[in-house]
Formats: structure tokens, sequence, C-alpha cells
């Protein structure tokens, strides 16, 4: 129970205090005058006043409240090194068992978990122990909090975020004076790289804590994707540059491993995956037009249109067997440089193209049998077939016979068709998803040719052959049967896809890896990757997937479309997993290269430093003991040696208020009545 006087003023206390200036004037001025009854007029104002004040007499009755003790318990990944679990454990059944043998005080346990993945995404934001604070304290009244204690390794990621704190804020450090930990920092890795050219990435290897001093050189173990490691020796605590060409294009995985040493905190450190996509600088193309005709320039507006692609493109309008009179010195066509092109330079470029191109003696069969050779090696060939090919002038009749697709069988055939894609077309993305077949233009010739090799997309005139891949030894070649292309550019009967046709077949002759029909890859979203599978055959096995631990689990595969098949893997770790399905294979990256948590390991009190004085707690390591609990007034040191301090709140809830005017209206009338009375019977004796 308490007992006090209020206040309850019936006008604002600004009229109160002037009339309290009006009334002083007018008494001094009669005890200027000397008037004999001013005491009892000063009587009279000042019971006036005091009624228009309305003060009261109030009895409260009071509960005390608990005062609250936060303990936030720091459970994170870096938290489950060595011993520091059953550290953080000891220490919060210490503190329970001491705040309850203080009186009036609650515990608030706050669990400091790895935030979880959501919908795939692995959260690195590490360590968030002010989040949760902030959070905790939004949900308790600040004004019961009588302390912040926090059992952690104090490698937090959040500290910015600091909220105000009521209460004084301690830690309590886990780990041991000796710990010692060994990293591998990958400090620069590009998200592209030109393929064929080097790329340099910065590495380190570094140790923190109490490391030993003995041995200052580590093996570094690097694999490009999945393959054998190569092994350096390299020394600790120096920047390194590293060159490292990227081997294909598409996604390339690179791991780098250092081993454990002993005694370190931790391996999760020790290995970092980078993932590279390579990429062509320039596609160099060789277009050779045989001689003019309307369709011509289809090729070659498709390739300028491509500003990652440099053409060198020539067409024959002179050929050797034209005689016409006309001096040399006076012509202004350019030279064929066939020596230059296909003996000295036929392996920079990464596709030939023959539009309409024929046996005119330009060429000799030892450059035509060096381009056989440069398929065979990795090049692409592909013929775009017009009249000629069926003729005795055919490229066909040369040493490029070995590498192409199918052989002319010297008919062409002039009528109107509508191409179709065939049933192996609708799985290979060359010629997937083109769509509105129905509608697309007729063509107007065809060569026909027999016995193709490979895989035939496209058929013409009674399902003929129209458009004809295949692979040779490391290279690949195609065959379109056609030079009526250009009737779909120039919209007859509506026109079709013929530029994105075109393209893709360019593309997937120059080895783009989204244009790969025989391919098994895998997309990662945080811990979940997305395996995706193409393959020309009706069906597809299980995928086996290969866990970082050796590990392994079966992925069925889901059809999504003609040729096309998915599946889902949750990775139950950060790391390099190995998928296999037949004959294909491939390597992916879970989580981040470098998990946060694991950046920093050795416990440091420095990162909350500041938060920890602002409130004059302190930071005690429980190595040296679990620290004593005190009381201590607010704005005091609330930690000293052995002992960390809880400033008490004498928090209360009240639960009944009695009020007593102590001027009823009553009295303030008889007492100003009686007072002004006096007063006048006074100065009237006078």
């Amino acid at each position: 129970m308490t007992q006090t006087i209020l206040f309850d003023p019936l006008v604002p206390w600004s009229v109160i205090w002037l009339l309290a200036a009006l009334t002083t004037a007018v008494l001094t001025l009669a005890v200027w005058k000397r008037l004999a009854g001013w005491p009892m007029r000063a009587l009279a104002a000042l019971v006036l006043i005091g009624a228009l004040s309305g003060p009261v007499y109030q009895i409260e009755d009071r509960a005390p409240l608990n005062d609250i003790v936060l303990v936030l318990e720091d459970k994170t990944a870096s938290q489950a090194l060595s011993d520091r679990p059953e550290q953080t454990s000891a220490a919060v059944t210490a503190l329970e068992t001491a705040l309850a043998q203080r009186a009036n005080t609650e515990v608030r346990r706050i669990p400091i978990d790895s935030i979880p993945a959501r919908e795939g995404r692995s959260d690195n934001s590490g360590t968030l122990l002010m989040g949760a604070l902030a959070e905790a304290l939004a949900n308790v009244p600040r004004g019961r909090v009588a302390g912040i204690i926090a059992i952690s390794d104090g490698q937090i990621h959040d500290v910015a975020q600091t909220p105000a704190l009521p209460a004084p804020l301690h830690l309590l450090l886990t780990g041991r004076p000796g710990d010692w930990d060994r990293r591998l920092i990958v400090k620069n890795a590009p998200s592209f790289a030109i393929i064929g050219e080097p790329v340099t990435l910065t590495l380190r290897i570094e140790d923190q804590g109490d490391a030993p001093t003995a041995g200052d050189l580590a093996e570094l173990a690097i694999s490009i994707g999945g393959a054998e490691p190569q092994r350096f020796n390299l020394p600790v605590g120096v920047d390194f540059d590293l060159p490292l060409t990227l081997p294909h294009g598409g996604r390339n995985v690179i791991q780098f491993t250092v081993p454990t040493a002993e005694g370190e905190l931790t391996d999760r450190n020790n290995a970092a995956l980078v993932q590279i996509n390579g990429v062509r600088d320039r596609l160099r193309v060789l277009l050779v037009s045989g001689e003019p005709h309307p369709g011509g320039r289809t090729w070659r507006n498709l390739l300028k249109s491509d500003s990652a692609v440099d053409l060198v493109h020539f067409t024959i309008l002179r050929p050797p067997e034209k005689q016409d009179g006309v001096p040399v010195d006076e012509l202004s066509l350019i030279a064929f440089p066939t020596r230059e092109l296909f003996l000295e330079k036929i392996n920079d470029f990464d596709l030939i193209i023959f539009d309409r191109y024929k046996r005119r003696g330009i060429l000799p069969a030892i450059y035509l049998d060096n381009v056989a050779d440069y398929v065979q090696r990795g090049g692409a060939v592909l013929v775009a077939a017009g009249p000629d090919f069926a003729s005795a002038d055919s490229i066909y009749r040369s040493p490029l016979s070995s590498i192409l697709p199918a052989s002319p069988s010297a008919r062409v055939l002039e009528r109107a068709y509508r191409p179709e894609i065939t049933d192996l077309g609708q799985r290979h993305p060359v010629t997937a998803d083109l769509t509105g077949a129905a509608d697309w233009g007729r063509w107007l010739r065809q060569i026909e040719v027999d016995v193709p090799e490979g895989h035939v997309l496209m058929s013409g005139v009674d399902s003929r052959p129209l458009l004809v891949l295949n692979r040779v030894e490391e290279g690949r070649v195609a065959l379109l049967a056609s030079d009526h292309a250009w009737l779909w550019s120039r919209g007859y009967e509506g026109g079709g896809p013929q530029l994105e046709l075109l393209r893709r077949l360019a593309h997937w002759m120059m080895k783009e890896p989204e244009l790969e029909e025989d391919v098994l890859s895998a997309e990662a979203t945080g811990q979940r990757m997305r395996i995706q599978r193409r393959s020309l055959d009706a069906d597809v096995g299980e995928v086996t997937v290969t866990a970082p631990d050796g590990n392994t689990a079966m992925v069925t595969l889901t059809q999504t479309a003609p040729g096309r098949w998915e599946g889902r893997y949750e990775g139950p770790e950060p790391g390099l997993y190995r998928l296999k399905e037949g004959e294909q294979s491939t390597v992916i990256g879970l989580g981040p290269a470098a998990p946060r948590e694991f950046e920093q390991t050795i416990a440091t009190g420095e990162i909350m430093a500041a938060a920890v004085a602002q409130t004059r707690g302190g930071v005690r390591s429980l190595h040296d003991g679990i620290p004593s609990l005190r009381s201590v007034r607010a704005g005091r040191v609330a930690a000293g040696r052995g002992w960390i301090g809880l400033t008490p709140r004498d928090a209360y809830r009240t639960t009944s208020v009695r009020q007593t005017p102590l001027l009823p209206a009553w009295l303030v009338l008889l007492m100003a009545s009686a007072a002004i009375i006096a007063g006048w019977l006074r100065e009237g004796r006078r």
C-alpha cells in the first residue's frame, strides 16, 4: 500500500499561476498600505487557489512484478565446434539455478538458431543475435528487464542492428584460449570467364587463433569439374594468384581443398567451391557462298545480327573458268585467300558454312581434305545445299564425303511442300518448341539425299530427309537439303521461324551448352537442385546423386516435354555433388562457397564490445568459470572480477486505487468565508 498526494486542477495551471501572481501583487500593495486585514485576505486567497489546484489524497494497493532476465543461447553452426555445446549447456543450467534463487526474478531463454532454408534457399546470414534480441525485447515490458546475458562465441553478424538496451548486457564467451583454425579464402572469383583465356583467382590459406608455429606450407588440391585434383604446396598467410583456363562452355565447377590439420577447430572452411560460366569471346564463322542466289544474304544477315560473331564471308563471283577478257589489274574483286583460310587459319574458326558451294577448282582436294580433318578434330561444317549438291560438281564428290551425313541421289525435287519436324526433331533442342508448323509457308525445292547418318530433324517432300545432323569424332556436321529457307524470311505464304531455326542450328554446331541434345545438368538454388536431363531416347533412368560425404541417393526424373526430364533434390549439406545417369555425368556445388558461420571461428568479445560497454556490462570467458550474479543500481558498473550485475527494476502492478479530495467544496467555502469576514472585521475596528 502506498499513500501519495496528487493534484487534479480545475483550470489550466497557467490560469492558477496567473491568479497566484495577481494575488501576490495585491497582497504586496496591501502590506505597503499597511492594511490591518491583509493576513486574513491572504489566507482566503490561498484557500481558493489551493481549491483550484484540486489536491487529492490517493491510496494504492500494489502487487510486485518479477524482474526479467533474458538469456540468449547461441546454437548456430560455429557454436557446435569443439566442446562449445557442453560449455553452453552448463552455463545455461548454472544461470537458471542462480536466477531461481533470486526473489522476484524470471528467466526467458532465447535460442539463436541458424536461419533455416526457405523454398530451397540456403540463408547465409550467419548469427543474427541482435535481431533475436530486438524481437525478444519487443515481446516483454522493457521496464521489467533487469539484465541480458548472451552465451556465444561472439561471432555475430548483425551487431550494426543492436537495439536500445534497457538493462546491462553481458557476454559469456565459449571456446578455449588455445583454439586455432585454418581456412581457405577465395578472394576474387568472377561469375564469367572467356573459354581458352586464363582467368586469375586470388587464394589465401589463413591460420586463425593460437596456431602452431611449425609448418608454413599447406597442400592445396584443385579439381575442375570433379576430375582428379592437382596438388600444390602453398605458403600460409600469403595471397596467391592462380591462373586457370576453363575447359568448356557453360558452368565450370572448381573445388579447392586444404587437408585438415591436426588440432584445428573444423574442416568446414578448408574447402571452397567456385562456379564460373565459360563464354566465348568471339565466335568466328567462315561463310563461303558458291554463287549469288535469292537466299544468299540469309546466312549473312543472321550471323551479322549476332554481335558475338566475327563473320568472314566470301562469295565466288568470278570462277576460274570465266573468260571475259577483263584485265586482272582492272578487277575490283578480292582474290579468294584459299591457302590462308583453309591451311593456315582454319583452326581459328568455330564454324564453316558452305552455302550452295560446288567444286570449281578454287579449293583443291588437299584443302577440302584439311576441312575434313578440321571437323574430326572438333570443328563444325554446315552445308546449305542447292541444285549444285546434286550435280557432278557436288561438294559431296570430294574429300568431304567422309564427313557429310548424307549422299545426294542426283535428283532435284521442284515441288511445293511444307517442312515438318520429325518425331526425333520434337526431342532435339535445335527443332524442339518450334511451334505453329501447320501455318508455316511452303518451300519449293528440295535435294533428295540417300542413306542419312545421324539425326534427321526435319523432313520435306514425301517425308524425305530435309535437315540432318551428325557427329563425326570430335566435330559436328549438318546438312540442310534445300536452299529455300529464305522464303520464310520473305514471308512467303506466312513465312516461318527461319531466323530461330538457323540460329539454333549454328549454335548447336558451335557446341553451345544450352543446345546439347544428350546432356545431364543441374541448377542450384541454395541447398536445392533442379536436375535436368536431355536425351533423344524414349526414356531415361534414375539419376545417382553422390553427396560430399560419399552417401548416394537415387532421383527419379519426370518427363516435362519431348526429350526433357526433370527432378528435384534437397542436399543435406553444402559441398560438391556428383550426378550420373547412364553415360552422362556432371557436378554441381550446393550452398555458399564459404559459409559465413565458418569465416571466423575463434571466440572473441571484440565484435560485441561496444554494445556491452554502452550498458556498462562485461565480457567473461566460460573457460575461467561461470561468474556469480549481483544486484547493481541503474547506471553503475555492472561487471567485475568473477561477477556480473543485474539491475532490480522494482516493477509492480496496481490492484486498486482510492482517492479522497483534501479540500471539499464545503470546506473551501467555510474557510474562505471565515477568512474574508475576519479580515473585514479587523479593518472595521481600526
